[in-house]
């Protein structure tokens, strides 16, 4: 566990890395909306395994350390209204000038580690990290190689900051792993229209048979499958992005 000063305060974080006295390429992973538990800190671990240094940052840090929300051990059906009604407020406070501020803070704070190596850093995200890990790389296409976002958020909307207008800005190579319905055929569309005006390298892919949190072990969303097929996408983006680390 670790705080990560940044403009606003102290962030509450938590880093996993393999203890080898090695130097190991960075990774910044953002939580999705209900913030960080248990599972994002085995998901953290798995990573870590294949040779990266991952940082989990709790984007609700100013609502308090996580979780900020007192979350049950299985998110079913039955709880997540009531939970989301709680969630959503914390959601709509971080707003992008916050998420901004943050990512300065993090990636600050990521390369700065003993046991970070040089060079570029992957952002990756699920649901409304995946938003934050497209705005990141978007602020930072010098230092984010690599940016990958699973069940994305509202990565196309009509805000003039929507996260698909800050595509032109990125230099990463992108995976996009979507679930049946998160985007509309026209909004993915546009997504990637700006890929390929980016003209950078990238996947956006449907898994199919999924619903939205399909990575997420302790919600009924959970697909095993599909956690499996976002390492087969994940890991090789990584590997080819931060070789070189």
């Amino acid at each position: 566990m670790l705080q990560i000063p940044t403009p606003d305060g102290q962030a509450d974080a938590f880093a996993v890395f393999s203890d080898d006295g090695e130097r190991h390429p960075g990774v910044l992973l953002y939580m999705d909306a209900i913030g960080l538990r248990p599972v994002l800190e085995e998901m953290a671990r798995e990573l870590a395994g294949h040779g990266y240094y991952v940082l989990v940052p709790n984007v609700y840090y100013r609502h308090g350390p996580a979780p900020v929300v007192e979350l049950p051990e299985h998110i079913g059906e039955g709880v997540r209204p009531a939970l989301f009604a709680r969630l959503m407020p914390l959601v709509e406070a971080h707003t992008t000038e916050r998420a901004l501020r943050d990512a300065d803070a993090y990636l600050e704070f990521l390369t700065a580690q003993p046991e970070v190596s040089a060079g570029p850093v992957a952002a990756i995200g699920y649901c409304m990290g995946a938003v934050l890990a497209v705005r990141t790389a978007a602020a930072h296409p010098g230092r984010v190689a690599a940016v990958a976002g699973f069940h994305p958020g509202a990565l196309v909307t009509d805000a003039p900051d929507s996260a698909h207008r800050l595509v032109p800005n990125l230099t990463a190579e992108v995976h996009v792993g979507l679930a049946e319905g998160d985007m509309t055929p026209e909004a993915l569309g546009e997504l990637n229209q700006a890929l390929d005006a980016a003209g950078v390298g990238y996947t956006t892919e449907i898994y199919p048979g999924t619903i939205h949190g399909f990575t997420m072990s302790d919600t009924d969303a959970f697909d095993p499958t599909a956690l499996q097929h976002h390492w087969d996408r994940l890991l090789p983006l990584l590997d080819r992005a931060l070789a070189g680390s």
